[in-house]
């Protein structure tokens, strides 16, 4: 006898779903929704689960972050630093820092940020795939 979690898989992987259903599919979707909802319910829970200041948006070839730090931040004091899978913001209030995980490995030397007074805008491409091919040598023990 199959649960109705099982049923509910099997007709999930059919994709027999709706118009416009097909959201429910996408992970991401369902954690920014638990995010916010932790990030209203428990505001000082939220400093310890991550990055909910930061706004990630997703195109094609471009992933977009855009982070407030408000009017008072002297940018010079601000560092940025990227790697393939996260950045860094330093030297914001009071010393502290953010890491800010990304959904897609990106080129970090495509990095363009602009700060427009009060928000941080931040623009990275994604990194291709590789096509790059290796035949590995098998040795003889």
């Amino acid at each position: 006898m199959t649960s109705g979690l099982d049923d509910l898989e099997k007709w999930m992987e059919h994709k027999r779903l709706p118009k416009g259903a097909d959201i429910f599919t996408q992970q991401d979707w369902i954690g920014d929704y638990v995010r916010k909802l932790v990030t209203k319910a428990l505001p000082e829970a939220a400093s310890v689960l991550g990055s909910f200041q930061a706004e990630i948006k997703e195109t094609k070839r471009y992933i977009h972050v855009t982070y407030p730090l408000g009017e008072e931040t002297d940018v010079k004091q601000i560092g940025l630093l990227v790697r393939e899978d996260r950045l860094l913001i330093s030297g914001l209030k009071g010393g502290e820092s953010e890491t800010i995980k990304l959904p897609k490995l990106v080129a970090i030397r495509s990095c363009m940020a602009e700060f427009d007074g009060a928000t941080l805008h931040i623009k990275l491409r994604k990194r291709l795939p590789s096509k790059a091919e290796h035949e590995a040598v098998i040795r003889l023990i």
